[in-house]
C-alpha cells in the first residue's frame, strides 16, 4: 500500500465526481414517483410501472453498450454518459415549466438514466483498474463505499426539505446539475489513456454482447458471487416496498419515522466500509467475503417481526443497521476482487453484464413480491424474502480458498 494511502490527483477528481453525482441522486430520491403522483396525478399502477419498467428496459438498452464501451477510451465515455444524464433529466423541469410534462416522458427519462447508470458503472470500473495499481483498489473502493453511505445519510433529508420548499421538480434540477459537475470533474482528471485495440473493435459481432456473461459463468469464483449478489440484492429490494406498506399503512408510522428508520442505519455502512481494508489485512479476502456475505443474509428476516410504536421502530433501525454494516464491509471487498479477477480487456463487458443482471433480477423479484404481498400480506411476504435470503450464502463462494485467487495478467497501462 502506498504511504499515507494517497491515490493521486486523478483519483481525487474521480472520487469527487462520484461523490457529487451520488449526492445529487440522493437529493432527488423519490422525486419521480412524487412528480407522477403530485403533478401528473398518476395512480398506483403507473407509479409501480415507472419504477419497474424504467429499470428493466434500461437494463435491456444497456446490454449492447458494454461491448461498445470495452473498445473505447473510458474517460470520454464517462463524460458523455454524465452529459446524457444531465440532458435527459433537464428535459423534465423544462417540460414542467412549459406545461407539457407527461408520464411517458418520465418513463423515457427513467429508461435513459437507468441505461446510462449501468454503462457508467461498467466504464468507471474499467477506468479505475487502468488508473490504479491492484494494491490500491481496495482503498479506492472503500472510499467510494464510504462516500455512498455518507450521501445516503445526508441526501434524503436535504432532498426532502427541498421538495417541501420548492417541489419535487427542483430536486431533479439538482440531480441534473450534479451530473454536469461530475462530467467536469472527470474531465479534470486529465492524463493520457492508452487507446483500445482497434483490431478487436473491428471484429465485434452480435455474439460479443454475451461475452460478459460467458466470462462470469466460466469463472469458478465469479460465478457463485454473481448469482449470490443478484439474488441477494433482488430479494432485499423486493421487500422494501412491502416494508413501506407495512410501516406506513398497517402499523401507522409517520413518514418521518419511516425515513429515520433507513437514514440512521446508513451510519453502519460508513463504519463497515472503513473496516473493510483492516479486516482484509488481518483475515484475508476470502474470509471477509464469506463472513460478511453470510452475516448480511441473517438480518432481513427480522423485519417480519416489526411491531407498532417505538419498539417496532427500534427493531427496524437495529435490523437495518446490522444489514447495512455487513454490506459496508462486503461491497468494497467484492468490488475489488471482481476487478482483480477480470482481465483489463474484459472489465467493461463483465461489469455491464453484472449490472444488467442485477437490475433485471431486482425488477422481476420486486414485481413478484408485489403479487405475493397482495396475496399473502406484506408481513408474510417480507418474512418469505428473509427466509430465502438465509440460503444465499450457499451461493457465495467456492468451498476452497485456493480457488479464490486473482488470475495473473500483465500490468495494465496507466495514465
Amino acid at each position: 500500500m502506498r504511504s499515507g494511502q494517497r491515490l493521486g490527483r486523478q483519483f481525487g477528481w474521480l472520487w469527487g465526481a462520484y461523490g457529487t453525482s451520488a449526492l445529487g441522486t440522493w437529493l432527488a430520491f423519490g422525486a419521480f414517483p412524487l412528480i407522477a403522483i403530485q403533478v401528473l396525478h398518476s395512480g398506483p399502477a403507473e407509479v409501480a410501472a415507472l419504477a419497474a419498467v424504467g429499470a428493466a428496459v434500461g437494463a435491456v438498452v444497456a446490454v449492447p453498450l458494454g461491448p461498445w464501451v470495452e473498445f473505447r477510451r473510458k474517460r470520454p465515455v464517462l463524460i458523455t454518459l454524465d452529459l446524457v444524464r444531465f440532458a435527459a433529466l433537464l428535459t423534465i423541469p423544462v417540460a414542467f415549466a412549459l406545461g407539457v410534462l407527461t408520464f411517458l416522458q418520465l418513463l423515457v427519462v427513467s429508461v435513459v438514466v437507468a441505461a446510462a447508470d449501468i454503462t457508467f458503472r461498467a466504464a468507471s470500473g474499467a477506468y479505475l483498474k487502468m488508473l490504479l495499481p491492484a494494491e490500491d483498489l481496495l482503498v479506492a473502493n472503500s472510499r467510494f463505499e464510504s462516500t455512498s453511505w455518507t450521501t445516503t445519510i445526508i441526501g434524503p433529508p436535504l432532498g426532502g426539505a427541498a421538495i417541501g420548499l420548492l417541489g419535487p421538480v427542483a430536486t431533479v434540477v439538482l440531480d441534473a446539475v450534479s451530473y454536469l459537475l461530475s462530467a467536469l470533474g472527470i474531465r479534470a482528471t486529465g492524463g493520457s489513456e492508452p487507446p483500445p485495440e482497434r483490431r478487436e473493435a473491428a471484429r465485434m459481432r452480435a455474439g460479443d454482447l454475451l461475452d460478459g456473461w460467458r466470462y462470469i459463468l466460466a469463472d469458478a469464483t465469479l460465478r457463485p458471487l454473481f448469482f449470490n449478489t443478484a439474488l441477494f440484492n433482488g430479494l432485499v429490494m423486493a421487500a422494501t416496498p412491502l416494508l413501506a406498506v407495512l410501516m406506513l399503512g398497517n402499523l401507522g408510522f409517520a413518514p418521518w419515522q419511516y425515513g429515520l428508520a433507513f437514514a440512521a442505519p446508513s451510519i453502519g455502512g460508513l463504519l463497515g466500509s472503513q473496516l473493510a481494508r483492516p479486516l482484509v489485512t488481518r483475515f484475508g479476502q476470502h474470509r471477509v467475503l464469506a463472513g460478511a456475505g453470510t452475516l448480511r443474509a441473517l438480518w432481513p428476516v427480522g423485519l417480519a417481526f416489526v411491531g407498532p410504536g417505538t419498539g417496532g421502530l427500534l427493531v427496524v433501525v437495529g435490523v437495518e443497521f446490522g444489514l447495512i454494516f455487513c454490506c459496508g464491509v462486503f461491497n468494497p471487498v467484492y468490488a475489488t476482487y471482481r476487478l482483480e479477477r477480470t482481465p483489463a480487456d474484459r472489465v467493461a463487458r463483465t461489469l455491464s453484464a453484472w449490472a444488467v443482471t442485477t437490475k433485471a433480477s431486482t425488477a422481476l423479484l420486486t414485481a413478484a413480491w408485489g403479487v405475493l404481498g397482495t396475496l399473502l400480506g406484506p408481513r408474510t411476504a417480507i418474512g418469505l424474502a428473509g427466509v430465502l435470503l438465509l440460503a444465499t450464502p450457499l451461493l457465495l463462494l467456492p468451498r476452497r480458498a485456493a480457488a479464490f485467487r486473482p488470475e495473473p495478467e500483465p500490468a495494465p497501462n496507466r495514465a
